[in-house]
């Protein structure tokens, strides 16, 4: 019954954001866009026809307490496909496990995990003395924790990052995340929020479980018996089976409304198109009223409130983020010219072919890709957090990194692009040399003009979601119970596209709006952290650069393998080449089931028993056995060689299988590390590229039950 109702609410928030947000974008596509063009060229389909990882990683499976070693697979739309072995992958058998890990916070010590399990459920912490819930038999455990679904544990792992709802939609998206935060706003709930990630059932199940879970827990909690572990496990138990039946009936509504909107879209967008004038002039009338009557009150709260900090907030977002643009540039220059010098030395286009596979997925490298990532990390708000009352800086820092990622990949396709129109016309090596150190200068003056407008860009949009929750729910007491008497002034035919409240945020938006843009300005003109100012237009020099972007993307070994001819599509589709290959395994089965007993030490927890935060260190052969159990399945490897892998690969679209819980990441993706293994063994390993993977089975809506079968939800 209370989900229900959440879902009936949102549904008609939905409704009503659908139709602004469908006039918003018939307005945009009449009067056309503003700004700066960008240079650079963007892909379409990134990572097509690739994996980004595969390689054996180990799982803990709660049911039996043993870890079992699964063959995992991280296809190009970032969802975590486990598999028996990698016998049952190459033989296309179903998966074991599917895992969406949006939502997830990825944890990377067991102390943490159990202070998370811990406030979990109030007034249930398990005494001292008792035997830990897991025993990690590495130095590197990775947990992906969920405030509503199942937990799931790991060694030696991979990850993404969260990714938002896909932009791609100009009405269906900007209906969605309106309509969510309008609905928290209505239950006083302002800011940022951590668990937009996801598909929208995803996002909306998380969006239920927000407000049904302290219901739940003062329901069901004290009916939990046993000893504290074992309620712990009882409950989390609980909370996944809830929010999968949550998940069932949000994809059902959610389904149901989007199909309503989609049937009376072509009505809404016909009545746009007929009277947009008078559309726009109701509006503007409507917001000249409320902007007398909020503006001066808004204003008076920026300058009290908002605008001392403005330029603090700025600086602590400026310095890690072109820190962190700088990298990837740098990265970026480096593997072009280590390209260029190597092509030179090795050989001509043969080798340039092999590292321009390499290349042109550069920016879906996590480790390659890291030094980037990681200068997000420095990014503290601090005194600044609380008193905006921010939740968490992870929304930032991930956007930050998307972005990097983004920008990186724009600058490769455009290399590639440009190098691809000249091969025709060069003679040997050395005109191969110049024109790639000729196309690498061109390429970076245009990297330095995106880069400085999407930094800019980003700094706008943060200092907003910073500083306008902050605003409206400082009004809210004085403005928002007075908004009902403007209704009147909106015409009943122009109902479905002018709301008041929206027209209300805008007006405070408004009023703080020439404070950002000031603030940003002053930065490009002082040339802090080498951004452009806004005067400073670059003009294309490469006026059909665009058109040659719209071309069939380039597949540099097929292109010049020499082969008679290419491979059929069936069969391209079902063999994937692979961004990065760190675990190297030639056999499918290993032996796991003797050596997992070992790894196990005396103390061990019996079944159905869990434990306390003091967990011991791992044995010290623990690690080796694991190591070397490795190496027999792969025939020639160096046992020391096996270890963790931070994988970092963020944010475009999020995972969209049809399951409540995946472990992207991800919306994947630019991300701090996942795990603490050694810099230098990583990148060490991580240049070792494999190609002619196959690439795992469309996931489906499946996961891995209590007895380890797949099971449809």
């Amino acid at each position: 019954e209370k989900t229900g109702k959440v879902l009936g609410e949102f549904c008609r928030c939905y409704k009503e954001q659908f139709g602004v947000a469908l006039f918003n974008s018939v307005r945009y596509e009449i009067e056309g866009a503003g700004g700066p063009q960008a240079q650079l060229l963007h892909r379409k389909v990134p990572l097509e026809d690739h994996v980004i990882y595969s390689g054996n990683i180990f799982q803990y499976i709660e049911e039996n307490k043993k870890w079992r070693n699964r063959f995992c697979v991280v296809p190009h739309n970032y969802g975590l496909v486990l598999y028996e072995n990698k016998l049952a992958y190459e033989r296309e058998l179903p998966p074991r496990v599917l895992v969406n890990s949006a939502g997830y916070k990825v944890l990377t010590s067991v102390e943490q995990y159990l202070e998370l399990v811990n406030n979990s459920l109030p007034g249930v912490t398990p005494k001292s003395g008792h035997s830990p819930m897991l025993k990690c038999p590495t130095d590197f455990p990775l947990i992906l924790w969920h405030p509503y679904a199942r937990h799931y544990y790991f060694c030696d792992c991979v990850r993404h990052c969260n990714n938002g709802i896909s932009e791609d939609s100009k009405v269906e998206a900007p209906a969605f995340t309106d309509a969510i935060r309008m609905y928290r706003q209505s239950k006083e709930q302002y800011g940022t929020w951590d668990m937009l990630c996801g598909n929208e059932t995803q996002v909306l199940s998380n969006l239920v479980m927000e407000e049904l879970l302290p219901e739940l827990r003062s329901t069901i909690g004290p009916r939990l018996k046993g000893k504290a572990p074992e309620r712990q496990r009882t409950w989390i138990q609980v909370s996944d089976a809830v929010y999968r039946m949550v998940y069932e009936l949000a994809k059902a509504q959610y389904d149901a409304a989007v199909a309503r909107c989609e049937q009376e879209r072509p009505q809404l967008e016909s009545t746009i198109r007929t009277d947009m004038d008078q559309i726009i002039t109701s509006k503007e009338h409507l917001a000249s009223k409320i902007r007398a009557f909020v503006l001066p009150k808004a204003e008076v709260c920026v300058r009290n409130h908002v605008q001392p900090y403005i330029s603090s907030i700025l600086e602590a977002l400026m310095t890690p983020t072109s820190q962190g643009f700088a990298e990837a540039r740098e990265v970026f220059f480096k593997e072009v010219t280590d390209m260029n010098m190597n092509v030179v030395n090795e050989g001509g286009l043969e080798k340039l072919v092999e590292y321009m596979e390499k290349l042109s997925h550069l920016a879906f490298h996590p480790v390659k890709m890291q030094s980037c990532y990681e200068k997000m990390d420095q990014l503290k708000l601090e005194g600044l957090q609380q008193r905006f009352d921010v939740s968490s800086t992870s929304v930032f820092k991930q956007r930050a990194q998307i972005h990097m990622r983004q920008q990186m990949d724009d600058a490769v396709y455009t290399f590639e692009t440009l190098l691809h129109q000249e091969l025709g016309k060069l003679q040997g090596k050395d005109d191969l040399c110049k024109s790639i150190q000729r196309i690498l200068e061109r390429v970076l003056k245009k990297f330095d003009y995106d880069s400085s407008t999407v930094r800019k860009k980003f700094f706008r949009e943060a200092l907003l979601q910073i500083t306008i929750p902050f605003l409206l729910k400082k009004l809210a007491p004085t403005c928002k119970g007075e908004l009902a008497k403007f209704q009147e002034l909106i015409f009943e035919d122009f109902a479905s596209f002018i709301l008041v409240e929206n027209t209300y945020e805008e007006v405070v938006l408004q009023s703080v709006m020439k404070d950002i843009m000031q603030a940003v300005k002053e930065a490009a003109v002082q040339r802090k952290h080498n951004l452009y100012r806004d005067s400073m237009v670059m003009h294309n020099s490469d006026p059909n650069l665009h058109l040659l972007g719209e071309g069939l993307a380039i597949d540099w070994s097929e292109e010049y393998s020499g082969q008679p001819e290419a491979e059929p599509a069936t069969d391209r589709r079902r063999r994937a080449k692979q961004v990065v290959s760190v675990i190297q395994d030639d056999e499918g089965a290993l032996p796991y089931g003797e050596v997992a007993e070992a790894l196990l030490q005396p103390g061990s927890p019996k079944p159905r028993e869990e434990a306390h935060p003091g967990v011991p260190p791992s044995p010290p052969g623990a690690v080796k056995e694991i190591r070397e159990a490795l190496a027999q399945e792969s025939p020639g490897a160096d046992p020391s060689s096996v270890s963790s892998v931070p994988h970092a690969t963020p944010a475009p679209p999020s995972l969209r299988a049809d399951v409540p819980a995946e472990a992207e990441v991800p919306h994947a993706t630019p991300a701090p590390p996942a795990a603490r293994s050694p810099p230098a063994a990583c990148h060490q390993r991580g240049d070792k590229e494999q190609h002619g993977e196959r690439s795992p089975p469309r996931p489906g809506g499946t996961t891995e039950s209590g007895e380890g079968v797949q099971t449809e939800f």
